[in-house]
């Protein structure tokens, strides 16, 4: 992506395994964790759910909860212009659109959608588009996969 080439489905799905992975260690052990990625797919949640031992495909009934940070385009190109001149995000803001067209909300999902052009008090606007929110935690070696990661 920084090359401004769009990421296909096959590029993914090594980073996304390696999430599934690391949510279904994370389970194992009990430990908690929010991860933040773009899980922009139906397809690309079900395998993150899939690192639930006891979720049935397709149901969405699993310990792994979704969250759509929602805002509008306009706004987000705007952030990402700003953080993109700043140096601070590696996706340059030409594939900005790509990533809105795949973004598929199903509502049956039960993600849960939160504005993102709110403030929290004295904090910047949330950064990202899409955050997954699990009570998991990931290894140090993970963070490269993601955009934020908070261990609690």
């Amino acid at each position: 992506m920084s090359m401004e080439i769009p990421l296909t489905d096959e590029d993914r799905m090594p980073w996304l395994e390696s999430l599934r992975d690391a949510i279904k260690e994370s389970l194992i052990n009990k430990k908690g964790l929010i991860l933040g990625c773009s899980a922009l797919k139906k397809q690309y949640r079900e395998i993150l759910r899939s690192g639930d031992p006891d979720y049935k495909l397709e149901s969405h009934a699993s310990v792994v909860n979704f969250i759509l940070l929602d805002i509008p385009a306009e706004v987000l190109i705007a952030r990402l212009n700003k953080r993109s001149a700043k140096g601070k995000h590696y996706m340059p803001a030409s594939l900005l659109q790509s990533q809105l067209d795949l973004l598929n909300i199903d509502e049956s999902e039960g993600i849960l959608k939160v504005d993102a052009t709110l403030r929290p008090r004295g904090k910047q606007p949330f950064p990202g588009l899409f955050s997954i929110m699990i009570m998991l935690n990931l290894s140090n070696n993970m963070n490269k996969y993601c955009n934020f990661v908070y261990n609690f």
